[in-house]
């Protein structure tokens, strides 16, 4: 028998097993209770009782023997896995069975492990979150091995050079010519998020402000949706929007004005990843502002304000923890983005100040260092692990800046309103 057909019995045989269990413990409770005792829980909570206490080591043994095959590459025989779970699922059976009696919690029982389950895939995240710092880390280290971390954060100059031929031992003899220099790449990182947040957050923030305060029920039902249909669609087709049509409207402007603009410039990508963000804080900050308690616009009103002076004095000051937590993670977002930049902005690194320039970001050159016929040795591949790691720390910074932002906002609100 093949592995997924044992795989597909194995759920089957479970299911069955725990379906069976439910209808056993739930008719002994209800011939306990039907003989006058007084039952702690309902006969139902208990059958689920006893499906947890029979099907769930069966899975468990499942997923301890899949663990280890796939880690050790020890061979375990289907049927022998099989008759395992199936012995584990009758003696979990046995107990649960045992244990349905008047005195037993079974509520308390089933609530105790659901709230286990929950601290767990908590921790998966948390734990997932460290593994992938504790690799970046690592494999960081490795480059700061080959070069100087202070050169890496203050040099001007990203050029690999020949690092790849030197670590693949064809250049014995040959002086090493790369620079890896980041400050280019976080600048037109920083360049290109700057414009996005300058397009982005204005007209998200008055989208959000018109669709919970002025927008009529008829137009917020069709706008709303229509708003969020932009964060659905794809990234490359952004890039081919700015590639295409926003970065040659972007040289038709300004080459007439004397300027010198490239086809290839971080204005285009700003505007267009501005455009894709607008949905996110449009929409957090929307929810965020209808949260607000109505009693307080209608208190303001009743004090005499008109309906702008309490969306700027009451409303908005109100809400701005949620609007800078939405920005901020529209900030984050755009970190991030790739595929607007390569094919907008191109991959050269440089440190310039003009947008109408070509420049390219952190992440764009992550992608090219693990990409193609790469060394993996090579201090031009183990740079991408180092730029991954000053951007996690950037971007723990700026949500540590949130945090305490927010928590200013949110107390100096609180201490106006005593």
């Amino acid at each position: 028998m093949q592995t997924q057909q044992i795989f597909l019995f194995f759920i089957g045989i479970v299911a069955l097993f725990g379906l069976a269990a439910f209808f056993i413990g739930r008719g002994k409770a209800q011939k306990v209770r039907a003989g006058g005792a007084e039952m702690y829980a309902q006969p139902d909570q208990y059958g689920w009782f006893t499906v947890i206490s029979s099907a769930g080591p069966a899975i468990l043994v499942g997923l301890a023997a899949v663990i280890a095959i796939a880690t050790t590459g020890i061979d375990i025989e289907g049927f022998t896995l099989l008759a395992t779970c199936l012995v584990v699922a009758g003696l979990g059976l046995m107990l649960g069975l045992y244990l349905v009696k008047p005195d037993f919690h079974a509520r308390t029982a089933i609530e105790t492990l659901i709230r286990y389950v929950l601290i767990g895939a908590a921790m998966i995240s948390i734990v997932t979150t460290f593994g992938i710092l504790i690799s970046i880390v690592f494999e960081a280290i490795r480059f700061f091995q080959m070069e100087s971390f202070w050169t890496f954060i203050t040099g001007t100059t990203w050029d690999p050079g020949n690092s790849f031929q030197l670590s693949a031992g064809r250049g014995e003899g040959v002086e090493s010519t790369a620079n890896f220099g980041a400050v280019p790449l976080f600048a037109g990182t920083f360049m290109i998020t700057l414009i996005a947040m300058l397009v982005a957050i204005p007209i998200g923030l008055l989208a959000a402000v018109y669709m919970a305060e002025f927008a009529p029920a008829n137009v917020r039902t069709i706008a709303k949706p229509v708003l969020e249909v932009l964060a659905g669609i794809p990234t490359v087709v952004y890039g081919f929007f700015a590639a295409i049509s926003v970065a040659p409207l972007v040289v038709d402007i300004f080459s007439p004005l004397g300027f010198d603009a490239s086809y290839n410039n971080a204005l285009a990508p700003g505007l267009v990843m501005g455009i894709m963000i607008i949905p996110f804080i449009s929409s957090l900050s929307d929810d965020v502002i209808t949260s607000v308690p109505d009693t307080m616009r209608q208190g303001s009103l009743a004090l005499g304000m008109t309906h702008g002076e309490t969306i700027r004095n009451v409303i908005l000051p109100a809400a701005l923890p949620g609007i800078i937590s939405a920005s901020l993670l529209a900030v984050s977002r755009a970190l991030g983005e790739t595929m607007i930049v390569v094919m907008a902005a191109g991959m050269r690194p440089n440190l310039t100040a003009n947008p109408l320039e070509d420049m390219t970001t952190v992440t764009v050159r992550i992608v090219a260092a693990l990409t193609g016929d790469q060394e993996f040795a090579s201090a031009e591949t183990l740079s991408a692990f180092a730029l991954g790691l000053v951007l996690f720390v950037v971007t723990l910074l700026l949500n540590m800046v949130s945090v305490i932002l927010i928590r200013r906002f949110r107390e100096k609100y609180s201490a106006n309103n005593l």
